[in-house]
């Protein structure tokens, strides 16, 4: 399993990722589930994975080789909106599973995968869309300002309750890596290192990217400043009468 968010405020946009692909008592896997494509001055675009590791690498591996091809009918980098870009992908999702649908029938293995896709093109406002297996997407809003894959029921209190349009790029990558944190505290199956990328509206470069460990200092005084404040907070809940 896995999990990745991505936020969308007014100043641009954060995402956040973990490694693990898998988890058992002497095997764990990590590949990283964050891929970035960037012409400086024209677009930015970053995409997060989840699902079959297999399906996504293929869908990956073909964006790159589009980008290679001169005879390709299209890429990335001839996209004039974001939104044509969350179709393509999801049609290569599409593809690439029904590829291998037959294979897969008689096994207990999942190859759906799920993305997030976003980013800025030149003249553009920066875009969230959220593509599932099935291929077709959603937006992020002012009303859904966060998108989630991945086992996303852990983390997604801390962003119902923090995030708002008017929310900081610093203060939504806090509260993406508290998201974070709350997931992997819950599910094994999501781990470390943890990836945070942050572009800022109209700023058509390399984003602010980190990569954290449990041991990272960053990480170590968030969790613990967290853990800290939830203690406190419960500590001051009101008493009941009878107390």
């Amino acid at each position: 399993m896995t999990y990745c968010l991505a936020i969308k405020v007014d100043r641009g946009l954060v995402f956040a990722s973990d490694s693990r692909t898998s988890a058992g008592v002497d095997y764990v896997t990590t590949y990283s589930k964050m891929h970035t494509f960037i012409w400086p001055g024209d677009r930015v675009i970053i995409l997060l994975t989840a699902g079959n590791l297999a399906t996504t690498q293929a869908v990956i591996n073909n964006i790159q080789r589009h980008l290679e091809d001169t005879a390709a009918e299209f890429d990335l980098r001839r996209a004039r909106h974001m939104f044509e870009i969350a179709h393509y992908v999801g049609t290569l999702n599409q593809a690439e599973q029904r590829q291998h649908a037959e294979v897969a029938k008689g096994s207990n293995i999942s190859i759906e995968a799920s993305f997030i896709v976003g980013g800025q093109i030149a003249g553009q406002p920066p875009e969230l869309f959220l593509i599932y297996p099935q291929g077709n997407y959603i937006s992020a809003s002012p009303e859904t300002p966060f998108l989630q894959i991945g086992e996303n029921k852990y983390g997604k209190p801390i962003l119902d309750r923090v995030i708002e349009a008017d929310t900081t790029l610093e203060d939504a990558a806090r509260c993406a890596l508290v998201s974070l944190d709350s997931t992997m505290r819950s599910n094994l199956s999501v781990g470390p290192p943890l990836e945070v990328a942050i572009h800022e509206r109209d700023g058509l470069d390399q984003p602010r990217r980190l990569k954290l460990t449990l041991a990272s200092p960053l990480y170590r005084d968030l969790q613990a400043r967290w853990n800290e404040g939830l203690h406190n907070a419960f500590r001051d809940l009101p008493r009941f009468e009878w107390e």
